[in-house]
């Protein structure tokens, strides 16, 4: 069962979502907040699987609350919901520790997907989102560095390191580097425990201030 909380100042969006996943077997929403400081007491005390966050509400806004309630170590990962409006606010919440993102007007068998996928631990970006949010980070990324993370990485390692900052999915990497799926899994797990990434969006991060990846030309 994949507890959530759902966090939105708009009553109707609230209503929306919760009827949605308790229409599906399997997931469970365990409260709702209307704001980012009542999400942070109400992770806290719920322990929730995930916490379906709104960015832009008053008060403390989403990214604070994605900031806090990931600083806190709980199992609690956080999937932000945002529009296309909202793009300047994507590189902070990725900062903040989230672990997905969506459109606001998903489909509903997209969010649930994405729902059950920051629950097993994956992180996943809306594919309309993918170009813009790394656009967005290059421009506002880091300048490179050096970390001796990297050092611990393999030449193979390093290579599905910068395919997973370009943003390629493990099927991608598969085709273009001539590797099975599987095997593409096993290097992307050791990639995220050499780096002590989270998940992939922090993976894309770590990529990105050490000048690994930048988005290819349009």
């Amino acid at each position: 069962m994949t507890t959530v909380l759902i966090v939105d100042d708009q009553p109707l969006q609230r209503y929306g979502f919760r009827m949605l996943l308790d229409s599906v077997p399997g997931t469970d929403v365990v409260g709702e907040a209307a704001h980012g400081a009542e999400a942070v007491r109400r992770a806290a005390q719920l322990r929730p699987d995930v916490v379906l966050m709104d960015i832009r509400m008053p008060g403390m806004d989403g990214i604070e609350a994605t900031r806090r309630i990931v600083a806190t170590g709980a199992r609690s990962r956080v999937l932000v919901l945002t529009t296309f409006d909202l793009d300047e606010y994507v590189h902070a919440a990725l900062r903040a520790g989230a672990s997905g993102f969506l459109l606001k007007d998903a489909r509903p068998d997209e969010l649930l997907a994405g729902i059950r996928a920051v629950a097993g631990g994956d992180a996943v970006i809306a594919p309309a989102l993918t170009r813009r949010l790394l656009d967005e980070f290059a421009r506002y990324g880091s300048a490179p560095t050096d970390d001796p993370r990297v050092d611990r990485l393999t030449e193979r390692e390093r290579e599905i390191l910068v395919a997973i900052g370009k943003g390629w999915t493990n099927g991608e990497i598969a085709a273009r580097l001539v590797l099975s799926e599987s095997t593409v899994k096993t290097h992307v797990g050791r990639v995220l425990a050499k780096t002590g990434a989270r998940d992939r969006v922090q993976a894309v991060i770590f990529a990105y201030d050490l000048g690994l990846a930048r988005p290819s030309v349009r």
